[in-house]
């Protein structure tokens, strides 16, 4: 039998006994539960390792029901495109996609063949995302607890939103929507950045890729530190919240000593949660700012001292700031 001082992803013990099916305050939700709970030891290795039973509910049966079609309309837009071959779907399947519609049809309602389908498959995916959101929501409700899981999937969906129907919206162009395609979406963020003159000029997109570091910086430390002082307790935080252990102060000692400052062991996780909420906010904010507001991010931030104003000494063209063309030493 492996010590028990010193446990790693790998050699640490799993307990398994009865399946574990939840509390049951008030009878509403926990009736309806689906599926015979069983274990993973995969599963175990990353988090707890019974698996079900699971409860839908008539959000969840909205949101799978209309994701899947979403997902299967797009697959089969996708399909076509190689003559119905599946060999080459599977070969091509990073390069397919659901273009949105051409400019010229602006808001209305396009042809299938011309983003029709594109604007129904949006349709289906909003709705399987939103109903997602309230049932986050009434799950938090009917057990009792707080709404942080709500509001922080909210703020992807902010995300999601700027990019998909406010922005569009804005910009008076179904046509500005994003493709559904795994290298044809990351085409179309090279194209939107170059489009506007370079997003990295985009003060809100320099808070959000803060935001983004910071928040993975912040989670792998904490957990770190956690798995750390697990011999200590330190995975029972809750305890060591109101009943200051050994663990919390090694952990404490840990990060001041290093780090220069505790985050606690109740702060650290406001200290993530705000960290990664904020990363899609304020990149949603930089994205619907950009061509509704401000056309050229480098111009903005020359006329902000933002990016250096170049003025042909070293060689280079850059646009001078009354958009009126190219000034600079090159040829």
């Amino acid at each position: 039998m492996p010590s028990l001082e010193y446990q790693n992803i790998f050699n640490q013990v799993q307990v398994q006994g009865a399946p574990e099916l939840g509390m049951n305050d008030n009878g509403q939700m926990a009736e309806e539960r689906i599926g015979t709970p069983g274990f993973s030891t995969l599963a175990g290795w990353l988090g707890n390792a019974q698996i079900g039973p699971l409860y839908l509910g008539w959000t969840g049966v909205v949101s799978f029901a209309t994701g899947g079609l979403a997902i299967f309309i797009i697959g089969l837009n996708m399909l076509a495109q190689v003559g119905w071959s599946i060999p080459e779907f599977i070969r091509q399947l990073f390069w397919l996609a659901l273009e949105p519609p051409s400019p010229e049809h602006g808001l209305s309602m396009p042809p299938l063949d011309d983003g029709g389908w594109y604007i129904i498959a949006s349709f289906f995916l909003l709705v399987a995302v939103m109903s997602w959101w309230a049932r986050s929501y009434l799950l938090a409700k009917e057990q009792r607890m707080g709404k942080h899981v709500f509001w922080a999937f909210g703020s992807a969906i902010w995300l999601f939103l700027v990019l998909g129907l406010f922005r569009p919206i804005l910009m008076g162009s179904w046509s500005e929507g994003v493709p559904y395609g795994i290298f044809p979406h990351l085409d179309w963020t090279t194209a939107f950045s170059i489009r506007y003159g370079n997003l990295y000029y985009n003060p809100f997109h320099c808070l959000s890729i803060v935001f983004l570091y910071g928040s993975v910086l912040l989670f792998a430390m904490h957990g770190a530190t956690i798995l750390a002082v697990t011999r200590y307790g330190g995975d029972r935080e809750l305890e060591q919240i109101v009943d200051r252990g050994t663990a919390s102060e090694r952990a404490a000692l840990f990060w001041r000593w290093t780090m220069g400052f505790n985050a606690t062991m109740e702060g650290i996780h406001r200290w993530a949660w705000w960290f990664a909420v904020l990363t899609p906010i304020t990149g949603g904010i930089g994205i619907l700012l950009t061509g509704t507001v401000v056309d050229n991010w480098f111009i903005w931030a020359q006329e902000h001292s933002f990016a250096p104003a170049y003025d042909g000494s070293y060689g280079y063209e850059a646009f001078d700031q009354s958009y009126q063309g190219f000034i600079g030493g090159g040829e």
